[in-house]
This record gives structure tokens, C-alpha cells and sequence, in this order.
């Protein structure tokens, strides 16, 4: 049987995700429910899925928590699912700015900011290339 689209006929399924492998590509599915929840405090949560160039995550903040001041080398894009988050961008925090429900927040690699949750909070965050930093849990700034 050939494969339809970009599925084949065979499949392998791990704990973490199903993988759909045909001759041609291979595509990975997930299910976030499934997804290990890392407790990084007790305010800040989050879920990561990983590919070879990129990062996806599942952050769960709740209301009053604070993502202090950093920068890192990636890309990010922020995409708020539920709750308000209040960001401080920029060496001085000049710029500050309210990304809600439905709305995105662009932050180039190496801009110093800071986030502080209004209400509780799920945002996806992708990062190109993926955080070594929370791969590695060495995300101290985070985890106080």
C-alpha cells in the first residue's frame, strides 16, 4: 500500500508522541496532554516539544508571576492562548507592552526583556534555534 498524503500505512508509537514514518519524510504527532509537565516554580510551569531547528512550548504562569529580566540568541515568538502577560522590553524597559488572548508578541534574537503575568496565563512560546538553557535545565533565572 502506498502512502496518502504525508502519512504511511505504518506507524510506531512512543510515550511521548506517534511517529508516522513512509519512505519519503517522517512527521511526528503529539498530544500535549501527554507531554511531561516541568514545575519550574510554583507560579511557572511548562511543556516542551522539540525538533532538530525548533522549539514549542506550553508555558503556564500564573497570575503575579515574573519571568525576570534575560536574553538569549533566539528567535522567539510569543502567542498568548489564555490570560495577559505585561512585557518589558529593551535594556531600560522602555518599551513596555500587553499581549493578550490571540495576540502574538515577535522578539528578536539578544533583546533583554521580562514578562509579568496579569491574569493566569498559557502562552506558546517557539524559539528558533531550541533553548539549550531549558533543554539542559540550566535555567536558573527561571527556577527561583
Amino acid at each position: 500500500m502506498e502512502a496518502i498524503g504525508r502519512f504511511s500505512p505504518k506507524s510506531l508509537t512512543t510515550p511521548t508522541g506517534r511517529t508516522v514514518v513512509s519512505a519519503k519524510r517522517a512527521a511526528t504527532w503529539y498530544r500535549w496532554d501527554d507531554m511531561p509537565r516541568e514545575e519550574l516554580h510554583e507560579k511557572l510551569s511548562r511543556r516542551l516539544i522539540t525538533g532538530d531547528q525548533l522549539m514549542l512550548a506550553h508555558v503556564y504562569l500564573k497570575k503575579g508571576c515574573v519571568v525576570p529580566k534575560h536574553s538569549h540568541m533566539n528567535e522567539q515568538l510569543t502567542y498568548i492562548l489564555e490570560g495577559a502577560l505585561q512585557f518589558f522590553v529593551g535594556d531600560d524597559d522602555r518599551e513596555e507592552i500587553v499581549v493578550r488572548a490571540g495576540e502574538v508578541l515577535h522578539l528578536p534574537g539578544n533583546v533583554p526583556h521580562a514578562a509579568h503575568a496579569l491574569e493566569d496565563t498559557l502562552d506558546v512560546d517557539i524559539f528558533y534555534p531550541p533553548r539549550e538553557d531549558w533543554l539542559k535545565k540550566t535555567d536558573s533565572y527561571l527556577r527561583k
